[in-house]
């Protein structure tokens, strides 16, 4: 019999608490871009080298989740959220006093490690309470509150870049993880059970990770999210580059850039959510890798060129962000549907997973010798057709 965990109705307080959670993640990722090139110039170093904080960043995202999961599957969602949001504080202002770029490199680990729990717990607290329709519609109802995150963090950075340094950015990410703490404290009640915890050791972990990897119902939606959710990593990772050293864009006019395909994820989660109760979750799971394939080939087309036109840039650079409001919800409703108690672990699994792809999009970016468009779009290119492969792989799956 269905109990409360299988609700099919959310509210949208509870909804705001759990996007404010995940919203560390791009505040944290994308607050700082604008400052990329200034950091590059107080280092001595290429901004390039400075972003390889962004796949540190990843990185501490993709260990830190392996962690939570388990342990929040056995002891409760809460408590994981007070320590790793304290260790989020402690690592940012770690960041504000980094003498180099290796020394921000490892705080930006740190960071991550304590930041990744709000991504976990959301993702758990969802799958907790609601069933697999409801849940596409809560994780597209999180994206569209989520989508305000990385609107106004690279618009905030830059108007902090123009009374403060770029300390003055870990510095507000630290209060914000204050904030987090407060409001996890007055206001998120527990969602998992003492009756539905898992009393995992160490060798039941290894386990059951090994048994979520061996269920293709989640592996096949987890390889879609990942790659498909892998160009965002990508354009992430390059975008500075791109838009301000090949295309001479001011830190305000970045910002500005940034933000409108920030507003094309929140439009179209919000097209996601309203296509709900007309189409299936796999039928919007493929509209979405389409658009960002289509996206993608507008960008490969342009690092063909000798200059492409910024407008044919921005306008692949949006459809392939955006596309991100149809895969990414639908991809996690799938991935989470059959988990049942052990959400939180495979929410773990499915968060560090993404966030490999991440760190791994960055690594080979580093090594690809074009223009910065086109070695952002051929790795593009690369994810979107593991992602595609594996959405037919999957409706094949379905079908026997």
């Amino acid at each position: 019999m269905q109990n409360e965990q299988s609700k099919a109705h959310y509210s949208s307080a509870w909804i705001m608490l759990l996007a404010l959670l995940t919203s560390l993640g791009p505040l944290s990722i994308d607050m700082y871009l604008p400052a990329l090139p200034q950091m590059a110039d107080d280092f001595g170093v290429s901004t390039q080298m400075i972003a390889n904080t962004l796949p540190a960043y990843f990185l501490g995202l993709a260990v830190g989740q392996l962690i939570y999961g388990p342990v929040s599957d056995r002891i409760g969602r809460k408590i994981p959220l007070y320590f790793g949001l304290s260790l989020y504080v402690a690592a940012s202002l770690i960041c504000l006093f980094a003498q180099n770029e290796w020394s921000l490199i490892a705080a930006r680990i740190l960071q991550a490690l304590g930041g990744c729990v709000g991504v976990v717990i959301a993702r758990a607290a969802i799958r907790d309470r609601l069933d697999m329709q409801a849940s596409a519609q809560a994780f597209s109802s999180m994206m569209i509150v989520m989508g305000i995150a990385p609107i106004i963090a690279p618009a905030m950075g830059s108007l902090i870049l123009k009374f403060f340094s770029w300390h003055a950015v870990f510095a507000a990410l630290s209060f914000m993880g204050v904030v987090c703490l407060f409001c996890v404290h007055f206001f998120f009640k527990e969602s998992l059970p003492v009756s539905r915890r898992l009393n995992l050791s160490f060798q039941q972990v290894l386990l059951l990770y090994a048994a979520i990897f061996k269920d293709a119902s989640f592996r096949l939606p987890m390889i879609i999210g990942c790659f498909s959710g892998g160009l965002l990593f990508c354009y992430i990772s390059s975008s500075a580059s791109v838009l301000m050293d090949s295309y001479g864009l001011t830190q305000q006019q970045f910002a500005y850039a940034f933000g409108a395909n920030a507003f094309g994820i929140m439009m179209f989660s919000t097209f996601n959510k309203h296509l709900a109760a007309k189409t299936a979750v796999l039928m919007r799971l493929k509209l979405g890798a389409y658009i960002q394939l289509f996206g993608v080939a507008v960008l490969l087309i342009g690092g063909l060129l000798p200059q492409a036109p910024l407008a044919s840039v921005m306008l692949g650079m949006f459809l392939t962000v955006s596309g991100i409001g149809f895969t990414g919800p639908n991809a996690m409703a799938l991935a989470m549907s059959e988990q049942g108690a052990r959400a939180g672990t495979a929410s773990a699994v499915m968060g560090s997973m993404q966030f490999a792809c991440g760190l791994l999009g960055g690594l080979i970016l580093n090594f690809m010798l074009w223009s910065p468009l086109l070695n952002m779009a051929a790795v593009m290119m690369i994810f979107i057709a593991v992602a595609l492969c594996a959405v037919y792989k999957f409706q094949h799956a379905s079908r026997v």
